[in-house]
C-alpha cells in the first residue's frame, strides 16, 4: 500500500469518527425542513391567536381603534351576571354529561360484548351518529323535540302521557337536558367503540377465573371488568370534559343559548359579545375567553391529579 493510499484512508476514517461523534450535524438542515411547516402553521393559528387574545383582553378595541384600559374588563366580568350563568350551565355539562357518556358507551359495548342478537347491525347503528356533524345532528334532534310533531311528544300522546309533552327545547327546565342527552346520543358510539377494544384486550385468564368461581354477569361487572378499565374509562370521561367545556356548535344551532340564557355556555356567550351584540368592542370577549382558557387548564389538570391511577394495575 502506498503513502497516499493509507492517507486517504487515514482521512476517510477520520471524517467517519467525526460524522459519528456528531450525528446531528448530518440532519440539522432535515430537522428544520420537516418542522418548520408545522412550527409555521402552530405559530400563526394557535400560538399567535392565543397571545392576541390575552394581550386584546386589556383593551377595549372599537374597528381600528384600540385603547388602552388594563383589568377593566376583568373587573367588568366579576359582576356579569349572564357570564357566570354560563359558567354554571358549562360546568353542569362538562361534569355530568361525560358520566352519561361514558355510561352509555360502556353499556352498549358490553351488550356487543356479550352477543347480543344482530350484534354486526347494531355495533355500525350505533357508531353511525358519531360521523354526522354537529349540523345534522343539531336538525334532526330539533324536530325530534318538536312539540306538535316531534317523536318524543308524539310517544308520550300515544301512551297516554299527555301532561309529560313540553317544548323540550322552549322550556328553560328541560332544555338543558336535552341538549345533553342530543350530545351523548352522538358520542356513545366513539365511547363503545373504545370501550369494546378495551375489554377484548382484557387478559382472558382473569375472566374464565372468575367464570369457574361462577362469577354472575353483575359481579363479574363490578368486580373484575370494570375495575380493569378504569383507566381507559376515566381517560374517556376526561377527553369528555374538555370538549364539553368549549362545546359551542350544537348549542348555537339547536337554541343559541336560550330560553332565558337556560342553555348558555361560555362559547356562545363569546360568540355573542363579539360577534352578535352592538357593542363593537373585542376587548371583552378576549377577556372571557382569556379566564376560561386558565379555567380549562386549571380544571384539566385537577382531574388528572384527582382520577389518577395510583396503583399500577398487573395482569
Amino acid at each position: 500500500m502506498t503513502t497516499t493510499d493509507m492517507s486517504f484512508k487515514a482521512s476517510e476514517g477520520a471524517s467517519n469518527a467525526s460524522s459519528l461523534a456528531d450525528p446531528r450535524r448530518a440532519s440539522w438542515w432535515v430537522l428544520v425542513v420537516f418542522l418548520f411547516p408545522a412550527l409555521a402553521i402552530y405559530v400563526g393559528l394557535t400560538a399567535y391567536p392565543a397571545f392576541r387574545t390575552f394581550y386584546d383582553s386589556f383593551f377595549t378595541i372599537e374597528g381600528l381603534d384600540a385603547t388602552f384600559v388594563g383589568l377593566d374588563n376583568y373587573r367588568a366580568l366579576m359582576s356579569d351576571e349572564t357570564f357566570w350563568i354560563s359558567v354554571r350551565n358549562t360546568f353542569i355539562w362538562s361534569f355530568i354529561a361525560p358520566v352519561l357518556d361514558v355510561t352509555t358507551g360502556l353499556l352498549l359495548a358490553l351488550a356487543l360484548y356479550a352477543g347480543v342478537p344482530f350484534a354486526r347491525f347494531l355495533r355500525v347503528a350505533w357508531f353511525t351518529p358519531v360521523l354526522l356533524s354537529y349540523v345534522v345532528v343539531a336538525i334532526l334532534w330539533t324536530w325530534i323535540y318538536n312539540y306538535d310533531w316531534g317523536v318524543v311528544n308524539l310517544a308520550l300522546r300515544a301512551i297516554g302521557l299527555d301532561a309529560l309533552v313540553t317544548s323540550w327545547l322552549g322550556d328553560p327546565h328541560f332544555a338543558l337536558a336535552a341538549l345533553i342527552v342530543t350530545h351523548a346520543w352522538k358520542w356513545a358510539g366513539f365511547n363503545m367503540v373504545v370501550c369494546l377494544a378495551a375489554i377484548h384486550s382484557l387478559p382472558s385468564e382473569v375472566l374464565e377465573a372468575s367464570e369457574l368461581d361462577n362469577c354472575g354477569w353483575g359481579a363479574k361487572l363490578r368486580y373484575v371488568i370494570v375495575p380493569m378499565l378504569r383507566p381507559t374509562l376515566l381517560n374517556l370521561y376526561i377527553l369528555a370534559f374538555i370538549g364539553k367545556m368549549k362545546i359551542f356548535d350544537l348549542v348555537w344551532i339547536m337554541t343559541q343559548g336560550g330560553p332565558l340564557w337556560a342553555t348558555e355556555t361560555v362559547s356562545t356567550y363569546v360568540y355573542k359579545r363579539a360577534f352578535n351584540w352592538n357593542t363593537f368592542d373585542l376587548g371583552y370577549p378576549s377577556a372571557i375567553a382569556s379566564v376560561w382558557f386558565v379555567v380549562v387548564c386549571a380544571a384539566v389538570v385537577i382531574l388528572n391529579r384527582l382520577l389518577a391511577t395510583r396503583e399500577r394495575l398487573e395482569y
